[in-house]
């Protein structure tokens, strides 16, 4: 397994946040303590009482278009198990067939959207020159796993046989995904495996979650004492353990205690067989508590004998790629997908 680990920019800080997480987790701390935080409920609550559109209202961020050439949206709705499904289609102005990105948003499968995304999404399709595929798949209480699940897979399918359509190579499709995305990324490469039809890849998967049963396995138990943390734990650790906290309550919303959170299509880490899985690319960041399962879903694929390289951002946290435009790292992470894809296709 190949693993690189990227710096700071600018700096030889180690143990430490980059200096624009630090700004903005000083100021999401200053809110907590002003009482303007938005205060997470026990799990048992969830999901009846809570007021799921409010926390949906707090995901993502006011980030910036990069890209440097026109890139053409097309807004579709196509038809799946369970009904219609919204996409939105990045194409690159190059002429020719392209390889395929299907992109899955994060939101802990309870939020997330489109608009989240839509930025990263034309920044992976300019500089990896492919056409991507953002999926607004079914989000949970609403509709309980697999219906998102079900919604990813449903779209893999409909790119790989519109190929001809859209304008892209079916035999050049990667699944892209960031946290809970990345999760359905990851679940429908097994999918693709394990119904021998052969539609995917490669998969690039963004600070994912696979162990939503947060069981020990030999490749993973979760401790903050695995942190290197020099400076700012104020800050760190309550950013990391508050996610980690934070976990049951979107895994209850997600799977409504009527799906085992150990199954292998919501714990992939869990799995007892990733062999035949695509190439993999996992991309994690230093200070959240995703980086830990994600680093050990990368041993595990790679001790399966599946090609794979992990990538952990120094002094990033959860989530960085919404911050494309504002962290530097956010568009460097879609130059590392895009390189990792033009050199599994050329």
């Amino acid at each position: 397994m190949e693993i690189v680990t990227k710096k700071i920019p600018d700096s030889n800080a180690v143990g430490e946040l980059d200096p624009r997480v630090y700004e903005i987790l000083s100021q999401n701390k200053r809110n907590f303590d002003e009482g303007g935080m938005l205060f997470m409920p026990e799990s048992e609550s969830a999901p009846v009482s809570f007021p799921i559109e409010r926390l949906r209202a707090l995901m993502g961020w006011a980030n910036t278009d990069v890209t440097r050439t026109d890139i053409q949206t097309v807004y579709k709705e196509i038809i799946g198990t369970n009904g219609s499904i919204h996409v939105r289609i990045y194409s690159p102005s190059s002429e020719g067939i392209h390889p395929c990105i299907l992109f899955f948003h994060g939101g802990g499968f309870i939020g997330g959207s489109l608009e989240t995304v839509e930025n990263p999404c034309k920044a992976l399709a300019e500089k990896a020159n492919a056409v991507v595929v953002s999926v607004d798949y079914r989000l949970a209480p609403e509709h309980a796993f697999p219906a998102g699940l079900t919604d990813c897979f449903d779209a893999v399918e409909w790119v790989f046989l519109h190929a001809a359509e859209i304008g892209i190579n079916p035999g050049q499709i990667t699944v892209c995904g960031d946290s809970a995305g990345g999760n359905l990324a990851t679940v429908c490469a097994m999918m693709d495996r394990d119904r021998g039809t052969g539609m995917i890849n490669f998969q690039a998967l963004i600070y994912p979650t696979v162990n939503m049963a947060g069981i020990q396995t030999e490749d993973f138990e979760w401790s903050i004492d695995q942190y290197t943390i020099n400076n700012h734990r104020e800050l760190i650790i309550p950013a990391v353990e508050g996610l980690k906290q934070g976990g049951s309550f979107f895994h209850d919303m997600y799977l409504q205690k009527q799906t085992d959170p150990g199954h292998h299509y919501v714990s992939p880490l869990l799995a007892d067989d990733l062999t035949g899985l695509p190439e993999a690319l996992v991309i994690v960041a230093e200070y959240d508590y995703l980086r830990l399962e994600g680093e050990a879903y990368a041993r595990k694929l790679s001790r399966s004998g599946v090609q794979t390289k992990l990538i952990c951002y120094s002094g990033m946290d959860h989530a960085f790629i919404d911050k494309i435009g504002l962290y530097p790292q956010a568009e460097d992470c879609m130059v590392e997908i895009a390189e990792a894809i033009k050199r599994r296709f050329s």
